[in-house]
């Protein structure tokens, strides 16, 4: 699997970079998210608790896939933006409410 990122967007006011990727992996399946995750980790210098990956596209037959992927300054910045159900499915999880305990 071969990454390249083709486009990069400074998001200042959500505290990301916005990444469109390229991924040649011609003899080969579609790669896996984690494995997405760790190519974009290693070329943004990033954790991956800190990558929301949105999509990946491939065409059949063809062994070339793009995707696109928000890379979030920290965690806790990809957890005030993101929806719940998009962080669980990217294994990021929010901070667990806890009610204050009543008093007797």
């Amino acid at each position: 699997m071969k990454m390249e990122i083709t486009e990069k967007k400074e998001n200042k006011i959500l505290k990301r970079t916005e990444v469109r990727f390229t991924i040649d992996h011609k003899g080969e399946s579609t790669p896996s998210k984690g494995a997405v995750l760790e190519e974009i980790a290693k070329k943004m210098n990033a954790k991956k608790d800190q990558i929301v990956l949105n999509n990946i596209d491939s065409v059949y037959g063809n062994g070339v896939s793009t995707g696109y992927a928000k890379v979030y300054l920290s965690k806790e910045d990809a957890q005030e933006i993101e929806p719940e159900y998009i962080l669980k499915r990217n294994g990021i999880q929010k901070p667990e409410y806890k009610a204050p305990e009543a008093e007797e």
